[in-house]
């Protein structure tokens, strides 16, 4: 007895329709058919997964990573995360304000203008300043204290971005709900659902406060779309809002992951335009539900980059893009960076 086993019938499925639904929900029908698993699919023709032989073009951009990616401060000091970037090909890293630790609140002038040399006696750039706290105390909050007190860090954060030598501060304006929250009705208010038109008022009222403190510390407030905060869901609403406080120093700091789930970044760039200060690439898998964790390593999802990274360039964009990701790895977390590196060498069109 031989131990040859038969292909299966022309046009049929070895495996019953219970196992087939289980196996394409898991992998995709693409990935079965190239398996010889899926009746009546064609395997993906060679020329589509050509890669072409040279770039087409050099895009004048830089590249940086935020500092959510490195290990730090549980295994790596802030100026070990400045020398691995910048080991790895990094122009720049997106360093982050928290309530403790090397940039916070209480670090003295002098530390953080120490950071900001250190940084560029490595060779890398702080490419901008950015928090989780605008969650935790937001600027919209039903909770006054938390109001004020997301005001009092907003202004300190503008303080670190001086004083690291940056101009670029992310700031998120409000949120009408904190998806990430998991909480349930009754909500306490430091949580609760704010009403849109109260959103509105109350990021405006604080950005108006903000705007002419930073124009005078020489930073720019560049609002980040964030989309699961229910505010600001269009590149129309974003541009209207940004636009009304008449500052130069009132920009955009364009999010590509945070519009995945329902849009594309490559739609929102031409109408955003040149108010775009800022970015974040973050990787997205439209096959994924929207949550914290469905983002993934750079080049690993459903994002068009050369169309993004084109309309890029085509409003005019030199600045920083700056891979955003929140696991670093477990096991050789330089291996994250490299990856990284290369990947954003590849959308540059320098690979």
């Amino acid at each position: 007895m031989s131990g040859h086993i038969p292909h299966s019938p022309q046009g049929s499925s070895p495996l019953d329709r219970r196992e087939l639904l289980a196996y394409s929900t898991a992998f995709g029908t693409s990935f079965l058919a190239a398996q010889g698993l899926l009746a009546g699919e064609q395997r993906p023709a060679a020329s589509s997964l050509r890669e072409p032989s040279a770039p087409a073009k050099r895009y004048a951009m830089k590249k940086s990573i935020n500092l959510w990616a490195c290990p730090y401060p549980q295994t790596w000091s802030l100026v070990e995360c400045f020398q691995r970037a910048k080991d790895a090909g990094f122009d720049g890293v997106e360093v982050n304000y928290a309530l403790d630790g090397d940039i916070c609140p209480d670090a003295s002038d002098a530390a953080l203008e120490k950071l900001g040399r250190t940084a560029r006696d490595i060779g890398i750039e702080i490419s901008g300043v950015c928090s989780f706290l605008f969650w935790p105390f937001s600027l919209t909050s039903n909770d006054a204290a938390r109001r004020k007190r997301g005001l009092e860090l907003a202004k300190d954060m503008i303080r670190a971005a001086r004083l690291l030598g940056t101009e670029n501060l992310l700031i998120v304006p409000g949120a009408v709900y904190i998806p990430w929250a998991k909480a349930t009705p009754p909500w306490p208010a430091s949580i609760e659902p704010v009403p849109n038109n109260v959103c509105l008022a109350r990021a405006t009222e604080a950005v108006q406060t903000l705007a002419p403190l930073a124009e005078k510390a020489g930073v720019y407030l560049n609002v980040e779309n964030i989309f699961a905060n229910g505010f600001l869901f269009s590149p129309d609403e974003m541009n209207r809002f940004v636009d009304g406080f008449g500052s130069s120093h009132v920009r955009i700091h364009f999010d590509t992951g945070n519009v995945m789930e329902y849009q594309f970044p490559e739609h929102w760039i031409p109408i955003l335009g040149q108010r775009i200060g800022n970015t974040h690439l973050k990787e997205f898998d439209k096959a994924n539900a929207f949550n914290i964790d469905a983002f993934r390593t750079l080049l690993d999802g459903t994002t068009n980059w050369p169309a993004v990274i084109a309309a890029l360039d085509a409003v005019g964009y030199r600045g920083y893009l700056t891979f955003e990701y929140f696991h670093p790895f477990r096991h050789y977390p330089a291996a994250l960076l490299e990856h990284t590196s290369n990947a954003l060498d590849y959308l540059l069109g320098t690979k």
